[in-house]
């Protein structure tokens, strides 16, 4: 342990929805130490199900503040007792579970700035929160204030345009109005709201961190264009809200140094940095290295895409963020809930439950699959809204069955297909550097991958996410090292490890897909207008 405890590095940290986990990144940008605390495992006393407290309602979902602080300190000691030696630490960074919002009791400031280091974090803080459970990103309780803040901004475009999403349940805003309308007396006594991403900063600082641009992003709260809180939306949510947010920063800024008790306590130097922590997905954007005009695509339970963009066209799906590593440019965010389970049922049903059959039949059928299209939606889609299964042949005409292997190129075409159509509605354009960096399991399948290159008409590469908002957050916090918004990024992280590239276009695909593309377009629109009872 002695001679990896005396290399100089940064932390990461991720506060999730079901761990807090850890790792230190040395300055050839290795990870050399990680560890974790689970809420559920190592924390039964919150009596947390993942985390979390599913009210009784089914759809108030909060998580226990001071569950986190412990985890903080339960994890502290452990790397203090492993030898970590905490005085290399240059700086630190992290992430926390977007949307989740944290309640701090009026004088709180006063006790994160005189904490004593001869007792645990969670014993100091017990009185400092004017809610004790705080609502996370899984509450879908805030309906009525979504649509009230809708209303008083002119509509949920407009909205969209102005904060980069239309107003989501989960998102602080909503969160926030619930609390004042609900429970006028909490927020009364309430100095200071943080994200838990500024809320885990503020813990580092002894102070109140702000809010990051790119945490910020997902509130329905912050311009997105301007980097400054909206008025209109705030007005719109609770009275002084300003005030107890505080100003906005760039994700990359230095917000202070580590507190005291980390120097008395656990032996930080004393000039160790905190670099302004964000959310999870932006850190995650951060730990896989994204360029302008890449592209990441988590093939899970649900798809997701990151988009690395430069001029974004807020719609009325997906998500638009400001960039966690350069302030002038944005991030989107695209979900797709029928993704794998959707492609396992497929390969049950017409690959024999197996993918080496599954690839065989993607290998067997050609780019654009004679013109059949099909739509796989066995629950109902985000992006679009529409559910059930619906197949067209070439001539547009809707078809009850396909051939098992047309069936499974089909499935895979269509789910490509819809991303580059909705990333392209938010701004994204394929560009000669582009990369397509996939994750998760459908990633091992690299026949799947290939269509995935063919459809984007862009190399794809492998890269292993498991820790990525961990690592994109010491990445991050390197990053403000070094100067931030006068360092571009990439430069900061040039000597970690390349992906690994997996598939690159065919030839003729872009052919293919330029003139498939537009024809699926249409065909989601019809299906949309349909299941909206509106005429095509």
């Amino acid at each position: 342990m002695a001679e990896r405890a005396a290399r100089r590095c940064c932390l990461g940290w991720d506060f999730s929805t079901q761990q807090v986990k850890v790792v230190a990144v040395d300055a050839d940008l290795n990870v050399f130490y990680e560890d974790s605390v689970h809420f559920d495992r190592d924390l039964p006393e919150f009596g947390t199900q993942g985390g979390v407290h599913v009210h009784k309602d089914g759809v108030t979902v909060t998580s226990p503040v001071l569950m986190w602080v412990q985890a903080l300190d339960i994890i502290l000691e452990k790397m203090k007792a492993s030898g970590f030696d905490f005085s290399q630490v240059l700086a630190l960074s992290g992430a926390g579970q977007q949307h989740g919002s944290i309640y701090w009791k009026a004088g709180a400031s006063r006790v994160l700035t005189r904490l004593s280091p001869d007792l645990p974090l969670h014993q100091q803080l017990q009185a400092c929160f004017s809610i004790s459970d705080c609502p996370v990103w899984m509450d879908s309780s805030t309906a009525t204030q979504c649509r009230q803040l809708e209303a008083a901004v002119g509509g949920a475009q407009a909205l969209s345009c102005l904060t980069g999403s239309r107003a989501y349940e989960r998102f602080t805003g909503n969160q926030i109005a619930k609390v004042y309308q609900q429970n006028p007396e909490a927020y009364s006594h309430t100095e200071r709201i943080s994200l838990v991403s500024s809320f885990a900063a503020s813990l580092f600082l002894g102070a109140y961190s702000p809010i990051d641009y790119s945490d910020g992003s997902g509130m329905n709260l912050l311009q997105i264009q301007d980097k400054v809180w909206s008025q209109a939306c705030l007005g719109a949510c609770a009275p002084h809200l300003e005030e107890k947010l505080g100003p906005p920063v760039p994700s990359c800024s230095v917000v202070g140094a580590v507190s005291s008790y980390y120097v008395q306590r656990y032996g930080f130097a004393p000039g160790c940095k905190v670099v302004a922590f964000t959310g999870d997905n932006p850190a995650s954007l951060a730990g896989m290295r994204l360029e302008e005009g890449d592209i990441a695509v988590s093939l899970g339970t649900s798809d997701t895409l990151f988009l690395w963009l430069r001029e974004p066209t807020p719609a009325l799906e997906g998500h638009i963020f400001c960039s966690p590593v350069d302030a002038r440019h944005y991030m989107a965010l695209l979900c797709f809930k029928n993704g794998s389970l959707m492609r396992e049922k497929i390969r049950d049903e017409s690959a024999s439950r197996s993918w080496i059959e599954f690839s065989k039949a993607l290998r067997s059928t050609e780019m654009g699959n004679g013109g059949n299209l099909g739509f796989y939606f066995d629950v109902m889609e985000i992006t679009p809204e529409i559910i059930g299964r619906h197949r067209f042949n070439a001539e547009n005409h809707k078809v009850s069955a396909f051939p098992k292997d047309v069936e499974v190129r089909a499935l895979i075409e269509g789910q490509f297909m819809a991303k580059r159509i909705h990333a392209e509605g938010l701004g994204y354009r394929v560009m000669p550097k582009t990369k397509i960096l996939a994750t998760g399991g459908a990633s091992h399948n690299r026949d799947i991958l290939q269509v995935l290159a063919d459809v984007f008409g862009a190399p794809v590469y492998v890269i292993d996410t498991a820790n990525s908002a961990c690592v994109g957050s010491a990445y991050r916090a390197f990053h403000g090292l070094a100067g931030g918004t006068d360092v571009p990024f990439s430069e900061v992280v040039k000597l970690a490890s390349n992906p690994t590239l997996a598939a690159t276009p065919s030839p003729g695909a872009s052919q293919v897909y330029e003139a498939l593309l537009p024809q699926y377009a249409r065909l989601e629109q019809r299906l949309l207008s349909q299941a909206q009872g509106s005429p095509e």
